[in-house]
């Protein structure tokens, strides 16, 4: 019995776990799914968007399950899930992008993975103006040669153990001699050990316009917080949008698995919402507890309702709802 911490997350995030926790359930995964609250609909009723409550429930359980957040406005959070990340130290966030069946796209062939540093670079928070009249701001970003370490390894450990071919570091070290600039060589510090895979880096405009332009050179990226953040996003661009990737955040005993679009409160509770990217985030959560038979049972399910237009949602070119999407994947299965 895998106990899983189960946040249903703000807007259309009560509709699509509920359609997750139905296919999973369908699929006799053994979890005990235990509720917590965080979000919007925390601070409405507990006047806190991440309770005590259900960190010690992460804390205890070590693996969550999240639907999207809405962080209030003046809550004391600049982003819920940028709290949990540092709280847990999910130092790596993994975004798989792979061209889906009937998914309406420009490239047939995309299948990478970005590896994203989660904790430190440009979001660690050290902001402030200069002046008194807040006319000059300045950010600090901390690099260290611990967490690129820690980063780079999961990524060629992760291409060790799949199969994966190649790595490329994203990089700016031509201007970023410091920062960058370190981040690049402990990746070729470290791409020594791993003589199987292929290693090459690549600044990040370069990137950024090879990947809309070739995006199958690209297997595994591997990058700090912000160039991450940003070349993941556009990484599920070329396969079909947010709402169609999913998301792991992973450290070395805690892990967060999530949907990492919006809370889309303009269509809760209108059976509008696409639960494929949090499907597949919990595809991820269950390879990462080794229930790899019953993950790529429920995959097949999801492609073959992919190319069923009848009943996917609107979003992807579909004339269905959350609900025959999740019928059909259960009775394709």
């Amino acid at each position: 019995m895998h106990n899983i911490v189960l946040i249903n997350g703000d807007g259309i995030g009560p509709e699509i776990t509920d359609s997750v926790m139905r296919i999973m359930d369908t699929a006799k995964v053994n979890i005990n799914w235990i509720p917590a609250k965080a979000g919007m609909s925390a601070y409405e009723e507990m006047e806190n968007p991440l309770p005590d409550e259900t960190i010690a429930l992460i804390e205890k359980h070590k693996i969550a399950l999240k639907g999207p957040l809405t962080t209030p406005v003046g809550s004391g959070f600049r982003s819920i899930n940028v709290a949990l990340r540092q709280k847990f130290d999910l130092y790596c966030n993994m975004r798989p992008a792979q061209t889906l069946p009937g998914v309406p796209t420009r490239f047939g062939n995309v299948d990478l993975i970005t590896f994203r540093e989660n904790t430190q670079g440009m979001y660690v928070g050290h902001e402030r103006y200069v002046d008194g009249d807040e006319n000059h701001a300045e950010t600090i970003a901390v690099i260290t040669r611990a967490a690129s370490e820690r980063i780079i390894r999961a990524a060629f450990e992760y291409a060790k153990q799949h199969g994966r071919k190649k790595i490329t570091l994203v990089h700016k070290a031509n201007i970023l001699k410091y920062t960058t600039g370190l981040f690049l060589k402990v990746g070729q510090e470290i791409a020594l050990e791993y003589p199987e895979v292929t290693f090459n880096d690549m600044i990040v405009d370069n990137t950024a316009m090879q990947m809309v332009l070739r995006p199958a050179i690209f297997d595994i990226i591997v990058t700090t917080n912000l160039f991450g953040d940003i070349l993941s996003d556009l990484a599920s661009g070329l396969v079909g949008g947010l709402g169609v990737t999913g998301s792991a955040n992973m450290g070395d005993h805690h892990a967060i698995f999530e949907a990492v679009h919006g809370s889309a409160p303009d269509i809760a509770g209108q059976g509008k919402a696409n639960p494929t990217a949090l499907l597949l985030s919990s595809l991820l959560m269950l390879d990462h507890l080794g229930e790899y038979d019953k993950a790529e049972k429920i995959r097949k399910a999801l492609h073959k309702t992919l190319l069923d237009k009848d009943v996917i949602t609107g979003d992807i070119g579909g004339l269905g709802s959350t609900e025959t999407f999740t019928n059909a994947v259960v009775a394709n299965m």
